[in-house]
């Protein structure tokens, strides 16, 4: 009986830990003893919630909008997703295309369930989110990681894409602005990704979770936006970075309706719905001001000028500016020491908890991930730290 009792499901043997979460345990360890860590690991604003947003939501607590409501999200968050996001995309979308989500990972999650057949290959970016490939091998997919080459900007190798798409590729994941570069995926190449899915016959997801993060005049560009790309499209976004709403957990997808009705029952009978007071306040923060959404990323782009300076000067350490997001991600090739390697040591010989490019897969090797989500004055001591801890190796 206790042999039955100790085993698991074939199909959630390769879930691993989160590579952030697994430092960020590590960093608590070392603090616990009194050690004095600088945390840059977790990719989460260190904004609080803005206020007419959080208001919003326990207002909608004390009126007692605290029931079930659609499993596909309440209309009014639906119909203004529809629009905000339209008009970002310059596209048309109707709130039937809309399916909202606690958090955006069920967004990735459940059109992946939807779509993905055992054996059938997905294509997704490495380095790149954990959850990708985690999420395909659950559905019985077969991960087929694409390099990001920072001779390219960290966008996709494209002549990887070509030789390794094929009749059994199913879907394309894509992530811009990235998480852990900072890339945008140029014009140029989301053209290029969208012929080499057109060709195969296949999906294409969009995970355009920081996409109004990004630094510069020119908004990144969504694939959707392309001719021809929406009946094949599947955009996954949220508020987490951009209304510093984490732990509210509100994602939403857009996609074909005929998809969204297939996501709309994988909700119904696993997570049910969405809080209602939670998306409530989605729209206030869509609706309400977003000159608070300026100032943040204003805030970022000083922070980001910070510590890509303090890295480059850095003997032995490259890092390209990043385009999007707030993550840096330098090589440090140079050391002769693993990603994983240097991690630790800055972590344990330094107090600077940062991520191994290997934590986002195996084409992050000689990289690390540093979030520059923190404060300045963090990013000043961690930068400081980190140079004298290189300068001794």
């Amino acid at each position: 009986m206790d042999r039955h009792l100790s085993q698991f499901a074939g199909r959630i043997g390769h879930l691993r830990e989160e590579g952030a979460y697994a430092v960020l345990a590590q960093a608590q360890e070392l603090e616990a003893k009194g050690r004095d860590i600088i945390h840059l690991e977790i990719g989460q604003p260190d904004f609080q919630t803005f206020p007419n947003i959080s208001l919003a939501g326990m207002g909608a607590i004390a009126n007692g909008q605290t029931r079930y409501n659609p499993p596909a999200g309440v209309p009014a968050l639906r119909a203004a997703i529809a629009q905000d996001a339209g008009e970002r995309r310059s596209i048309t979308i109707k709130p039937e295309q809309v399916i909202i989500g606690p958090g955006a990972k069920p967004l990735i999650y459940f059109p992946v369930m939807a779509l993905v057949e055992p054996g059938d290959e997905v294509i997704y970016p490495d380095p790149g989110f954990p959850s990708y490939s985690a999420i395909i091998q659950l559905a019985g997919g077969v991960p087929v990681p694409v390099p990001l080459l920072e001779e390219n900007g960290f966008s996709f190798d494209l002549n990887a894409l070509d030789e390794k798409t094929n009749s059994r590729t199913r879907l394309i994941i894509l992530n811009s602005p990235s998480n852990p570069t900072g890339c945008i995926i140029p014009p140029d190449d989301l053209a290029h990704i969208l012929r080499t899915a057109e060709r195969n016959d296949c999906w294409v997801l969009s995970d355009e979770i920081y996409m109004r993060l990004v630094y510069g005049e020119e908004p990144a560009v969504s694939i959707a936006a392309l001719p021809g790309a929406r009946r094949r499209t599947i955009v996954m976004d949220g508020f987490s970075k951009t209304y510093a709403m984490t732990g509210w957990r509100l994602g939403f997808g857009i996609m074909p309706e005929s998809l969204a009705e297939k996501v709309g029952l994988l909700l119904t009978h696993s997570v049910g719905c969405t809080a209602t007071f939670t998306q409530i306040a989605g729209i206030e923060a869509l609706t309400g001001p977003q000159e608070q959404v300026d100032a943040v990323r204003a805030e970022y782009q000083k922070r980001r000028d910070l510590i890509i300076a303090g890295l480059n000067a850095i003997p032995g350490v490259t890092c390209q500016t990043p385009q999007g997001a707030f993550y840096a991600f330098p090589n440090t090739k140079g050391f002769g020491l693993s990603s994983s390697e240097l991690s630790d040591y800055l972590l344990n010989e330094a107090g600077v908890a940062v991520l191994p490019g290997t934590a986002f897969g195996k084409y992050g090797e000689g990289y690390l991930r540093l979030c520059y989500s923190s404060s300045t004055e963090q990013i000043e001591r961690a930068l400081e730290r980190t140079a004298g801890a290189l300068a001794r190796l």
